[in-house]
């Protein structure tokens, strides 16, 4: 059967917990699972339609680490999609090219439509607002990693109507009993339909202000405010510069409290936090790599790995 990973809601608990033991087996034996090359002849086709530093590197340093090519694109520009082909055109075009597809697009469900086009594994890289449920996965293996479960206090901070790294996390983590904390502007609240799956599989409350939350949780999770997503430019100068993470704040963090942040990051974070030993973000971005390994090995269907 077909792998996809459209939302992390595709995923069972036993899967995700596979995928992120694999992601640890693939962090302790990474030199030897890179020199193993159990990727040899895949392809991965990369189709980004939106700009990304982060997602499309890790996963095109996972694929070569694990010995897989890759092709595709990181913008529109000077590919068939400028001269107005449907995106259904070229998700057939690029099965057939491919292994595995990789799509990043600004539209909510485009990454289903490629799904449900494609012959071979597409892996949702983010679509509009919607779901970004590798970034959930590695945001799991970080806190995995950093507590050994996953049931801990978390407070989701600042863009949370647009934000799709906030939207998969709150809905992959209520699952398994995390208590949550969502902060932002009353514009930019969690929407509805998050807030009532959330609600019920477990608790949250809604803040204005991380003042209210800070002693309390053990994962602070700051977003970016991102003007992109705004329809209206005035809109977004109100909410600009909402919340901001300085040593101050960090000061009044239980001792092994952590923060998180799924990069890029504009003002939210201050310079002067990057040594502190509450900052995992950085780390956080490494962990994309071990876990996007995990998950094109997942879809795959190869798991014989020592």
């Amino acid at each position: 059967m077909k792998k996809d990973l459209v939302s992390v809601e595709n995923l069972s608990k036993e899967d995700i917990l596979y995928i992120l033991d694999m992601a640890r087996r693939m962090e302790k034996g990474f030199d030897d699972v890179s020199s193993s090359r159990p990727l040899a002849g895949k392809i991965m086709a990369t189709l980004f339609f939106e700009p990304s530093t982060r997602t499309r590197l890790s996963f095109e340093s996972a694929m070569h680490r694990l010995g897989g090519s890759v092709i595709g694109f990181s913008s529109k520009e000077g590919t068939s999609v400028k001269k107005g082909e449907t995106l259904a055109d070229t998700i057939r075009v690029i099965d057939g090219y491919s292994d595995v597809i990789v799509i990043r697009h600004p539209y909510e469900g485009a990454a289903t439509l490629a799904s449900e086009l494609a012959s071979h594994p597409v892996l949702n890289a983010g679509d509009g607002a919607g779901r970004h449920p590798t970034q959930t996965l590695l945001d799991l293996y970080t806190i995995w990693k950093e507590f050994g479960r996953l049931d801990k206090k978390v407070a989701l901070v600042g863009d949370l109507k647009y934000g799709r790294t906030v939207h998969s996390l709150a809905l992959a983590l209520s699952r398994f009993g995390a208590e949550f904390y969502f902060v932002s502007p009353e514009s930019l609240r969690m929407p509805d339909h998050i807030l009532r799956d959330v609600g019920e599989r477990t608790s949250f409350k809604e803040f204005s202000g991380i003042e209210g939350v800070i002693k309390d949780v053990d994962v602070l999770y700051m977003t970016r405010i991102q003007k992109e997503r705004f329809p209206d430019p005035s809109e977004y100068a109100k909410v600009s510069g909402a919340y901001k993470v300085d040593k101050g704040l960090v000061s009044k963090m239980a001792k092994n409290a952590i923060i998180m942040h799924p990069l890029p990051r504009v003002n939210e974070i201050g310079p002067e936090v990057d040594s502190l030993p509450q900052a995992r973000y950085f780390q956080q971005s490494w962990n994309g790599v071990y876990t996007r390994m995990a998950i094109l090995l997942w879809c795959l269907g190869i798991d014989n790995i020592s």
